[in-house]
Parts: structure tokens; C-alpha cells; sequence
């Protein structure tokens, strides 16, 4: 009976972080339909029987690199006692994944990567496993202060920012400008909470 020291299992996550790193490189330079184990093996100088022990298909491997590549951009929330600024700097924070939201796009357009995850919310759901859900949380503290209304907390409302910014992503292919950010609070969001 083997047991597991710290160095092996050190080695271990180094091995799969590299794995994954790779993963996303060649995820950004061939895309999910150029991308092979055989060329993740050779990225990450080891072998595909290394991989396939760890992930059992391709969508599995890709989904795990996207999930790393968010982890790598942790989101604290801030809290400035105001609604408007930890809006600002959620927006901000979603813009920085700009990138994976991109990568995201392009596998859910994939036939093949839709065999493993066939809906948008299944894939979501293997992205973001124990993440908290940021704006909601944002939203509910800004109730608990008083800032807005409770019953002004609606599904639809929940999701508009982030539904924004992904649609904007979609079609520019980009985060959107600062200027177009702020609108989207001011114009938009901010009054459907404080109007009555």
C-alpha cells in the first residue's frame, strides 16, 4: 500500500497545472476543433496516457483549462458602502475575463464540445462549481443597507449585467469601453432598481 507524500503530490499539481496551461494555449492557438490530446501531451512534455487518466475526454480536459484560467482571476468582493462603485468594479471584473468569455463562446458553437456539455448551463455549472454568484451577492448586501429595495431583486434583474456584457462580448469579440460600462449602470440597471 502507497501512500501519497507531499512532494509526490506537489509533483502532481505542478504536472496538472502545466497540463492546463497548455490546454489553453493550444485552445487559443488551434481552437477546441484544432486541439488534440496528443498536442496537449507534447505541450505540456508528457505523455497522453498522463492526460487520460485525469480527464476522460477532450470537452472534459478544455472545460477543466477555461475553469483554471477563471480561478486564476479570483474575485473578492469589495464593499464600499455604496451600490454604484461595487457595480463599477464587478463590471470591471468580468470585463478582465473578456478572453475566456470569448473561448466560451467558440466552444458552445462546437458540435462536438456540445456532445459533453449540450447546454450553456451545464457548462456554466462545470465552470464555476462553489463560486459564489457576484452580483447577486452585491445586490443583496445593497438591500441590507437600505440602498434599494428588497422586492426590486428579481431573477431578470439578477442577471442583466452579465447578460450585457456577454451579448456585447459576443459581437465585438471584446470586453465593452468604460464609457458603454457606465451607461449600462446609469442608464439602465440603477433605475430599475431605485424608480419605483
Amino acid at each position: 500500500f502507497m501512500t501519497t507524500t507531499p512532494k509526490t503530490r506537489r509533483r502532481d499539481q505542478h504536472l496538472e497545472a502545466a497540463i492546463l496551461e497548455a490546454t489553453w494555449q493550444e485552445l487559443l492557438r488551434s481552437g477546441y476543433a484544432g486541439l488534440t490530446m496528443e498536442s496537449v501531451a507534447t505541450e505540456a512534455a508528457t505523455s497522453r496516457s498522463v492526460l487520460a487518466r485525469r480527464w476522460d475526454t477532450k470537452a472534459a480536459l478544455v472545460a477543466a483549462a477555461v475553469r483554471a484560467q477563471i480561478e486564476q482571476r479570483p474575485y473578492t468582493l469589495p464593499n464600499f458602502n455604496a451600490l454604484r462603485p461595487e457595480l463599477e468594479d464587478y463590471l470591471n471584473r468580468v470585463c478582465e475575463l473578456a478572453p475566456v468569455i470569448t473561448i466560451i463562446f467558440s466552444l458552445l458553437s462546437d458540435s462536438k464540445f456540445r456532445e459533453t456539455y449540450p447546454s450553456p448551463s451545464m457548462l456554466r455549472d462545470a465552470l464555476s462549481a462553489d463560486r459564489c454568484d457576484n452580483l447577486k451577492h452585491i445586490l443583496q448586501r445593497a438591500a441590507d443597507r437600505g440602498d434599494i429595495a428588497h422586492h426590486k431583486i428579481t431573477p431578470p434583474l439578477e442577471t442583466l449585467l452579465s447578460d450585457l456584457i456577454g451579448h456585447y462580448i459576443l459581437i465585438h469579440n471584446e470586453a465593452p469601453p468604460k464609457a458603454l460600462q457606465r451607461a449600462w449602470i446609469d442608464d439602465i440597471f440603477l433605475p430599475l432598481l431605485v424608480n419605483e
